[in-house]
């Protein structure tokens, strides 16, 4: 009876460790705030017109400061509601 009860204590002490374990990657994947640089080193911003989030060296500003993904968009102008 006593291996069956250090067998189970063992189980359990493996389960915790590996949930903690999981818990603790995932959350250092999701400490990174927004204004965090990409893990290559770019700033990332976001489209003005639809929100899709780009590398700042990919995105074409206008006269305003503001980014865009594309020409079309760029043309377009801000989104209905500003920034999405």
């Amino acid at each position: 009876m006593s291996r069956l009860i250090l067998l189970l204590a063992a189980v359990a002490l493996v389960w915790w460790w590996l949930s903690s374990r999981r818990k603790q990657l995932r959350g250092h994947t999701s400490q990174r705030s927004s204004t965090d640089p990409a893990p290559d080193g770019q700033a990332m911003v976001a489209c003005a017109r639809c929100g899709v989030h780009l590398p700042q060296s990919d995105a074409l500003a206008d006269e305003a400061g503001r980014h865009y993904c594309g020409e079309e968009h760029r043309r377009l102008g801000p989104g209905p509601s500003g920034t999405p």
